[in-house]
Parts: C-alpha cells; sequence; structure tokens
C-alpha cells in the first residue's frame, strides 16, 4: 500500500447530547479497501457523510490528495475526484442502464440536461459508456429501464455511474445491503478490482465481504475508533471482540 489519498484529522460531531464522531482520524491509502465497521448507531455514516461534504463537521478537517476541502461543497468533492456511491438518489430509475451511464459523464461535464438528447449519439461517450457497463458486466442489460433491474444489478450500475467521474477514492455505505448470497459475491469480485483504480473506504455489516475485501479495517463504537488493524489483527483484538464481533446483535 502506497501514499495516503485521504486522511481525517480530528472530526467531531455532536447533535444535543450526542456525539457522533469523537475525534476521529483515519486515512485510506493507494490500492486499498479501507473498512469502516461497528454497531449500528457507532456513527459510521454520519463520518462518511462528513467527508463527502453533505455534513459538515464542528471541528477536524479533511485532507484529500493533499489539499485539505473541509469547507468545500459535495459536488466540489466529486469534482476533484472523490466519489460516493450507492446513494438512494444515485440512479434514473425511468431511464435506460445505458442513459444512466452517459448521465453520469454528463455530470462531470456540467451539462446534463442541455445535451443529453444530443449526446445520446456521440459514438466516443457511447463507446466509453458501454466499456463501463462490460467492466460491472451489465453490457447485456443496457437497454433496460433500470427499474426492471434486481436489487443486485442496481449495485452494479451504481458503481459505474461512479467510474464515470474517474474517482481517485470511493465512499461506499454498505453497498452490500439487501443482497443475496450471489449478488455479494459477484460485488466482493467487482470491489477487489476496483481498488486498483480508485482505494475504497468501505462501510459495511457483512463482515464476511469486509474480512474477505479489507486491507485494513477500523472499528467505531459510540463515536471512536477503538481499533485499526488488518483482518487478522481486528479479529484477534478482545477489545473489538467484545465491543462488536463478539455481539451477534449488533451484526
Amino acid at each position: 500500500m502506497g501514499n495516503v489519498i485521504l486522511d481525517v484529522r480530528n472530526i467531531h460531531k455532536q447533535f444535543g447530547a450526542l456525539k457522533a464522531s469523537d475525534g476521529i482520524s483515519l486515512d485510506l491509502r493507494q490500492g486499498e479497501i479501507h473498512a469502516l465497521i461497528g454497531p449500528n448507531g457507532a456513527g459510521k455514516s454520519t463520518l462518511i457523510a462528513q467527508i463527502a461534504g453533505r455534513l459538515k463537521p464542528d471541528s477536524g478537517c479533511v485532507h484529500f490528495l493533499d489539499q485539505d476541502i473541509s469547507l468545500k461543497s459535495t459536488a466540489q468533492r466529486a469534482n476533484l475526484g472523490l466519489g460516493r456511491t450507492f446513494q438512494v438518489s444515485a440512479l434514473a430509475m425511468e431511464n435506460t442502464v445505458l442513459e444512466n451511464v452517459v448521465l453520469g459523464a454528463l455530470g462531470k461535464r456540467g451539462k446534463v440536461f442541455s445535451f443529453f438528447k444530443s449526446v445520446m449519439h456521440d459514438k466516443n461517450l457511447l463507446s466509453q459508456a458501454r466499456a463501463t457497463l462490460e467492466r460491472v458486466q451489465l453490457i447485456d442489460d443496457s437497454n433496460r429501464i433500470t427499474a426492471e433491474l434486481s436489487h443486485g444489478q442496481r449495485r452494479q450500475l451504481e458503481v459505474a455511474v461512479a467510474l464515470t467521474l474517474a474517482p481517485k477514492a470511493f465512499l461506499m455505505d454498505e453497498p452490500m445491503a439487501g443482497m443475496g448470497a450471489e449478488g455479494s459475491k459477484k460485488l466482493t469480485k467487482l470491489l477487489r478490482q476496483l481498488k486498483q483504480d480508485a482505494p475504497i473506504l468501505l462501510v459495511e455489516h457483512d463482515m464476511d465481504a469486509v474480512f474477505a475485501l479489507a486491507d485494513r479495517i477500523s472499528v467505531l463504537v459510540y463515536g471512536k475508533i477503538i481499533a485499526t488493524g488488518s483482518v487478522d489483527e481486528i479479529r484477534s483484538n478482545p477489545d473489538v471482540r467484545k465491543a462488536y464481533l463478539g455481539d451477534e446483535e449488533a451484526t
């Protein structure tokens, strides 16, 4: 693993008496999947929202590619190459699979609606979109309406849309949620390949997927990171087992 791409430093976020982020620091390095795990209510999604720019921390900072992006908007962070996937509103359900990928590419240009119809005849853009769909194994579904896709296929499409923005890092919030064993297996294989393009900060409850994918794991409990390490280190950490891995209800 190489250079630090994303560096979160001493993030604090409080909602009334609840400390959702209590001095959180972690980093994401080139070529890795860094998984963030913890029980429900630990503050994982709140942290991802602060990194993505949707939520402003009370204090602390976020550095991306050696640049302080703490005051930048979600759109500005995305334009710099910070890609967030699996948001509820990520897909246009009434459009085809291919059109969704083209929309993603147009979003990077900032001209989504004015040129959408004409761009659907742009051979270079269509070729790029189809190559992306080939990569996520959805090329045979190019002309299907997105609403007709299975849950797992929508996850794959969201990855394809994110790839059109040429991200330098991915933020992924529970990509395996609601997926069956076969879908999880397929997505696990895809994410393992994607980390070579851009490292992934992965929030996930599926521990089989986490242990199969993660190069490092950080454990978040009550807004605090209690441990960071390799899969083996996290598996054998007594504090982690007591706080999370040994609590079957927490998964």
